[in-house]
């Protein structure tokens, strides 16, 4: 019997930069730079991002030394994180996949949206263009998130970025108050 091959050759993501990806209505992904730290580092200040997100960079030499960490995780074929930004460059919020397996050909992802941002739609659209590149050209079958059952807004924008409700994983998640059950979404190829 012939071992089945992996879904994404290994290499073939990391062969290349990580990509910028052009998102509907005007966002623009692209890879975190050091200049962004102060923004970064900014949004774990805001409340609802450090109930849902529960590790939080210290300083903005943390934060750079997770850009550095991102972009290994890249060259590793680990994961990837983009600065969701709208095309005159401002900062909106952030998007990221994670736990790559090649061979599965699945990844994880996450997202957070700045203060100022929320309500426009730019967590969906995000969450809609990195599928698409990751769906399509990057080669993964698989892709899926896990929220809060508590957190309404995520389970909105993942429902509206294409993501079904595949179930609820009992107290699978501590938050700053207590465990939490999560759903759980997935979209995968071929998905409308």
């Amino acid at each position: 019997m012939r071992p089945v091959p992996p879904t994404i050759a290994p290499g073939s993501l990391a062969v290349r930069p990580q990509p910028t990806i052009a998102g509907p209505g005007g966002l623009v992904l692209r890879p975190w730079e050091a200049g962004d730290a102060p923004v970064f580092f900014a949004a774990y200040q805001d409340p609802a991002i450090q109930h849902w997100h529960g590790r939080h960079p210290e300083s903005e030499a943390q934060v750079r030394e997770w850009f550095e960490q991102y972009r290994q995780g890249w060259q590793q074929e680990r994961g990837a994180s983009w600065a969701v930004t709208h095309e005159n460059g401002e900062v909106l919020g952030r998007t990221a996949l994670g736990r790559f397996d090649l061979r599965e050909g699945s990844a994880v992802c996450a997202y957070w949206v700045l203060p100022a941002a929320r309500g426009t739609g730019v967590a969906p659209r995000a969450l809609i263009a990195v599928s698409a590149w990751a769906l399509g050209e990057a080669g993964f079958h698989r892709l899926h998130l896990s929220h809060s059952t508590r957190n309404n807004a995520s389970c909105r924008v993942a429902v509206k970025a294409g993501f079904q409700l595949e179930g609820t994983k009992r107290s699978d998640a501590v938050h700053s108050d207590g465990r939490h059950d999560m759903h759980l979404h997935a979209r995968i190829r071929g998905d409308a």
